[in-house]
């Protein structure tokens, strides 16, 4: 096929973005590296160069916040830079939006004056991905302000988006903050890790929705004295991180549940990302058809999200921020001109690939001219099985390429980030050569079929598996151990294009704090589409071909 055969149309545009594989060091915590990739190598030693993927670059409050892969992806598919996850909270807390919400005037109405108990859930960080515990403090503030006398938390612990352990910290802070409202009743009701209670996401498994309902609702998990009790339990277990502490409930002296959750109640989740908000949203408010678990008694409750977590289906039904409104996306921009698109992924990334991408949006733009894959996650340790589903994802990305069907194409590979997450150096490494392997394969059909290749990733993660000083050298263990780091990286991330018709394709070089919003631009300066004047520039010098 010859060169002017046109991309999205006679030949495929195809994008792949490699979930927490970024640039990092070079080091021994570098698990990217330390990899065997010759075909990332290759792609590097062409039209390539790196993109911001965290701060301010995808909308988020500073250069210190980490991006993650929600906001990475919002930004990569909606092609231009808006407020994202901590900073919209920080906005609706600084003007007071938030509490003139009609979701915090049901709470108060159904809780001030000795009403029901607020109950607060969430993860108990400040890693600013899912959570920042200076929201739940301005909560207790409010909640006191507004004569709300009884208080219970429900408490995530994370040991992901920041150092692992430090549960004991957060802890300390929060009950700093109690000790500010006398005359409130405020007590920590229930506990567990965030990986096996209460934040699953895509319905990869519910049993871990399951054990934070029996925690923080029938307060049935099991009992501990006090949260410090309930770490120290779940580490007899022999856990030793944060994010895997079994789930328990805080009970009194006759062992009773401290803070079930009863009918009259109100209860918010202050996560403010949705993906692994949503299932127990859906818990609270199904009604009999639900079926996912035996949730045994549903209270009659208020309940609230910090946010608007799926606008399709609108869950949850009340919350307290309302959502950032994101249109003209990419892949809307696509569906417009009649271009066929496929997206997949693994469980644990398909929503990224799909919703987020789509700027939170769960429904397709054109049903006849969208097809969306999902490949079923294992559910065992990721580091017990690094490659994940990179292998398989790879086939159904291949067999899209051949069918010849489709104009754009994009995937997602897991790996990076949900073995990265783990800390474990040797199975990242295993885990980024196997997304390597992947994308050779995908390289190969690409050419087959005359088509361009994109590659790039949405944050960084394996790029860097240990906590630094300032000065970026890795932080010791009084045993004189490397403080692994078990959160993501503020490395850039790689973007390489090749474009196996043989057109020329030129990286410009006067864009150099470039990030993941100049990717969209990007694949509509590729497919000869129009790019709206709100778009962060395209990558690439014209003409590209």
């Amino acid at each position: 096929m010859s060169s002017a055969s046109q991309l999205g149309r006679d030949r495929p545009l195809v994008l792949v973005v490699m979930d927490g594989i970024g640039v990092g060091q070079g080091d021994a915590f570098d698990a990217v590296a330390l990899a065997n990739t010759p075909n990332l190598d290759q792609l590097a030693s062409e039209s390539c160069r790196t993109l911001k993927a965290h701060g301010t670059a995808v909308g988020l409050p500073s250069d210190a916040d980490m991006g993650n892969s929600e906001v990475g992806h919002n930004i990569l598919g909606a092609g231009r830079i808006f407020d994202q996850g901590a900073k919209r909270i920080d906005n609706a807390i600084a003007s007071g939006s938030i509490w003139k919400s009609d979701a915090w005037q049901q709470i108060v109405d159904r809780c001030a004056d000795g009403g029901g108990t607020l109950h607060l859930i969430g993860l108990l960080s400040d890693g600013n991905v899912h959570s920042n515990i200076s929201h739940l403090f301005e909560i207790l503030r409010q909640a006191a302000e507004d004569q709300i006398s009884t208080i219970r938390i429900h408490a995530l612990f994370d040991g992901r988006d920041v150092p692992d352990p430090s549960a004991e910290r957060y802890i300390a802070r929060t009950e700093d903050e109690f000790a500010e409202h006398p005359g409130v009743d405020i007590r920590f009701a229930s506990g567990g890790g965030r990986m096996v209670t209460t934040m699953d996401r895509y319905g990869a498994d519910w049993r871990i929705v399951e054990a934070g309902w029996r925690a923080h609702v029938l307060g049935t998990a099991h009992p501990v004295p006090d949260l410090l009790s309930g770490l120290e339990w779940g580490r007899s277990t022999g856990v030793r991180s944060d994010q895997l502490l079994p789930a328990f409930t805080v009970v009194d002296e006759s062992q009773q549940p401290v803070g079930s959750i009863v009918d009259g109640d109100a209860v918010v989740v202050f996560n403010f990302r949705g993906d692994r908000a949503i299932e127990l949203s859906q818990a609270f408010e199904a009604g009999p058809e639900f079926d996912e678990f035996d949730r045994e008694r549903v209270p009659d409750v208020y309940f609230a999200g910090m946010a608007l977590y799926d606008g399709d289906t609108n869950t949850p039904a009340s919350y307290l921020v309302g959502p950032e409104s994101v249109d003209t996306t990419v892949s809307e921009i696509i569906a417009s001109a009649g271009i066929s698109q496929w997206a997949g992924a693994e469980t644990q990334k398909f929503g990224h690939i799909t919703y987020f991408w789509n700027g939170n949006r769960s429904s397709k733009f054109d049903d006849r001219l969208e097809t969306y894959v999902e490949i079923t996650s294992d559910l065992v340790p990721f580091n017990e099985r690094p490659w994940m589903k990179s292998a398989e994802t790879a086939d159904a990305a291949i067999e899209a390429v051949h069918s010849g069907e489709f104009g754009f194409i994009r995937m997602n590979f897991a790996g990076g980030d949900m073995v990265g997450h783990t800390a474990d150096i040797p199975a990242t490494r295993i885990a980024v050569e196997s997304v390597d392997l992947a994308i050779g394969r995908i390289a190969d059909a690409v050419a087959a079929a005359s088509g361009c290749l994109l590659v790039t990733a949405d944050h960084g993660n394996a790029d860097d598996k240990v906590e630094r000083d300032s000065e970026g050298k890795p932080l010791m263990s009084d045993d004189g151990a490397p403080r692994l780091r078990t959160a993501h990286s503020l490395n850039p991330v790689m973007f390489a294009v090749h474009d196996y018709a043989g057109s020329p394709v030129h990286l410009r070089d006067d864009l150099p704090t470039a990030g993941l919003a100049n990717v969209a631009a990007t694949i509509l300066q590729l497919l000869d589409l129009e790019i709206p004047p709100d778009y962060e520039p395209s990558l690439l010098d014209a003409p590209t071909r």
